[in-house]
């Protein structure tokens, strides 16, 4: 009987030490991101550093930004962390978010045939598109509502074109991320707007080249925002601000700045406080 009531406390207590265990393992946030964070692999050097120096996990439910704020506004996530300034700051204006902060940037260019047959190439952003119009040369758009395609939208009109009305069985739109939009673009042959991140880190170029870049209107800053516990009570706040506070750190920005492909970085980390 004795040796039976050994063995029970040791199976009671290895129960026991198994249930802290998976419940330090449920320790985590859920992050809803931009495609582009996720494909040009920045996350995967990114979180694993956060994750080490927290214990806090990190689950990423990566879409375009206008859908990723969607999931934030619904509460199925306890951070955001995009790239469309306006729309971040229309989301915090409106009670969901509690404070944006800026974290890095990259650049958007705009990516073509390598024979580049509507002569788009240069560093004009909206000259290359009004001579892709105008040539009525394949262009495939992301139309997913992410600040790619927000920015994409933006170009057309600061050109001159309206868009919605001139476009026609030459423009494409896909309502896909920014790595099947890239796919689609390699398969037709045809331009697309993309972010530098995910291009460097697209295989499947095909045929396809940066036509044009260096515009300064091809800025891309991306910002971060804790969901608002006071929307939705059950929101991580400690844990969702220990990311952010640790994104805008100077080891989270080391870490964004060291991201490289071919010795090329792809992400500039310049944190607000």
């Amino acid at each position: 009987m004795h040796a039976f009531n050994i063995l029970r406390r040791g199976l009671i207590a290895t129960v026991a030490l198994i249930a802290v265990g998976a419940q330090a393992q449920e320790r985590f946030i859920t992050v809803a991101s931009t495609t582009s964070t996720e494909q040009s692999g920045l996350f995967g050097h990114l979180l694993p550093v956060f994750e080490k120096a927290s214990g806090i996990n990190v689950r990423v439910i990566a879409l375009g930004t206008g859908q990723a704020l969607d999931i934030a506004r619904r509460g199925d996530a306890d951070v955001v962390f995009v790239h469309d300034k306006v729309a971040e700051e229309k989301f915090v204006a409106e009670g969901f978010g509690v404070k944006r902060q800026e974290v890095m940037y990259n650049d958007f260019i705009l990516i073509g045939p390598k024979a580049d047959p509507a002569k788009a190439a240069g560093k004009d952003i909206l000259e290359g598109l009004r001579k892709i119009e105008a040539a009525q040369a394949p262009f495939v758009s992301r139309g997913d509502k992410s600040g790619t395609h927000a920015a994409e939208l933006r170009y057309w009109k600061l050109a001159g074109v309206d868009i919605d009305a001139k476009k026609g069985s030459w423009y494409r739109d896909t309502g896909s991320g920014m790595g099947p939009a890239l796919n689609t673009a390699s398969s037709m042959n045809a331009y697309i707007l993309a972010d530098r991140g995910t291009w460097l880190n697209f295989k499947n170029r095909g045929d396809l080249g940066i036509v044009v870049e260096g515009d300064t209107r091809l800025f891309n800053q991306y910002g971060v925002i804790l969901v608002n516990p006071a929307k939705h009570p059950h929101v991580k706040q400690a844990d969702g601000q220990k990311f952010i506070d640790w994104v805008v750190s100077p080891e989270g920005q080391k870490t964004i700045a060291e991201y490289k492909i071919g010795g090329e970085q792809l992400f500039f980390p310049n944190a607000t406080k």
